[in-house]
């Protein structure tokens, strides 16, 4: 599934009972192929995969899937805390015509390398759909180490790997041509994106797309016509928001810039406070500043 691009990690919306606003999802789907995004990634941790309530995720699914109609590559989260439990959420997709299937190391406990390729290969047995590689440490405390994910690129139906650590994109580009061509590398290490291009990754997936499509469309135009300084400032644009969102809370400042957008529902786990009025005044401003309202 290699299309080279900006990959959003959509935001879910969700009502005040947990249920998917289906209206407000589909929009969001719409608004990120327009904005020529290469592929999505549905109820990533953007879209606050590990939160939903049991009954919604192939709801979830579903939706984005109609609200594509096929126009770019689809890949579904089914992250979860053992290989039969994952095996359950890639069960319930059955039939949906998606392009792959996208799981992190269980993230209960830490896991040793071993733990990971039999848990990654047992998936890969019995997915139907090509499974993709999350290397998300920070939060799973288990690291997909270089070697181990040049292990899994050879074992059939594992498809590509989503990872930050941009010395392991590099490495496994490198050895990609002659271990597995058909490999994708998705890059997630939001602000070095501009670097990775330039040593030819250029499968780039993160959530901060999902709530600044034009800006990252304007950054991948910018890449592809060799200017360098005008995909530099769209970064830094992003990178603004982001840290904005950081200081006021990530995900509720997400739903705030979800809204403002004209996303309707929350975006953010149930738990998380919605920011104060002052958080609301300073995601609202960095916004306007980097004209996405």
């Amino acid at each position: 599934m290699e299309k080279q691009g900006f990959y959003p990690a959509l935001g879910t919306p969700l009502d005040d009972a947990g249920q998917v606003i289906v209206a407000s999802l589909q929009r969001h789907v719409e608004d990120q192929i327009n904005a020529g995004a290469a592929g999505l990634l549905v109820m990533g941790s953007m879209g606050q995969q590990p939160y939903i309530r049991n009954g919604e995720p192939v709801k979830i699914a579903k939706a984005a899937v109609q609200a594509a109609k096929g126009a770019c590559p689809m890949l579904i989260g089914v992250m979860d805390n053992s290989i039969g439990r994952v095996k359950e959420r890639i069960g319930q997709l059955e039939g949906l015509d998606i392009d792959g299937v996208v799981a992190t190391t269980p993230f209960y406990y830490p896991m040793t390398q071993g733990d990971i390729i039999n848990f990654f290969t047992s998936l890969a047995a019995y997915s139907p759909y090509p499974v993709y590689l999350y290397d998300l440490a920070v939060v799973t405390q288990s690291k997909i180490t270089v070697g181990t994910a040049a292990h899994l690129m050879t074992v059939p139906n594992i498809a590509g790997i989503k990872t930050g650590d941009l010395t392991t994109a590099r490495v496994l580009s490198r050895m990609r041509q002659s271990v597995n061509p058909e490999f994708s590398i998705m890059f997630s290490g939001l602000d070095v994106f501009d670097a990775a291009y330039g040593y030819g990754i250029r499968e780039n997936l993160d959530g901060m797309f999902s709530c600044a499509a034009a800006i990252a469309s304007r950054m991948y135009k910018a890449l592809e016509s060799g200017d360098g300084a005008l995909a530099a400032k769209c970064l830094d644009d992003i990178l603004l928001l982001r840290d904005t969102f950081v200081e006021v809370g990530v995900f509720p400042g997400f739903t705030h810039a979800m809204n403002l957008l004209g996303f309707e529902g929350t975006f953010h786990p149930d738990y998380m406070l919605p920011i104060d009025e002052a958080g609301r005044e300073k995601v609202k401003a960095c916004m306007q500043q980097v004209k996405l309202i």
